[in-house]
């Protein structure tokens, strides 16, 4: 089966330079934003009870259970510009986008 998301080296390497102790990173979707869903991100130091768990060589990626199919096909990228960093999601389950990239309609 593949994975939920996929992870860019790049996003790899943000995660690697934060990460401290931390186990990895956690994905959710919330309700919420100007286009409806929102992306949520934290580090934590474990997977919560129905997070599918993901292994990309050295990185941990845990996506809640209720986010799954919201994401599914996602890639997570890290990009560094002149107008910022930040991780991007490119969602091709996202009907529309808010104009900041951070909220999406489903």
């Amino acid at each position: 089966m593949a994975n939920v998301i996929e992870v860019t080296e790049a996003a790899k390497a943000a995660i690697r330079k934060v990460k401290g102790e931390a186990s990895g990173l956690r994905i959710m979707v919330s309700a919420g934003g100007c286009a409806g869903y929102q992306y949520r991100m934290g580090l934590v130091y474990g997977p919560e009870e129905g997070d599918t768990v993901l292994s990309f060589d050295d990185v941990q990626v845990f996506v809640d259970g209720p986010s799954a199919s919201l994401i599914q096909g996602t890639v997570l990228d890290y990009v560094e510009s002149i107008q910022g960093s930040g991780f991007q999601f490119e969602n091709p389950n996202a009907e529309g986008k808010c104009s900041c990239g951070k909220s999406f309609a489903a």
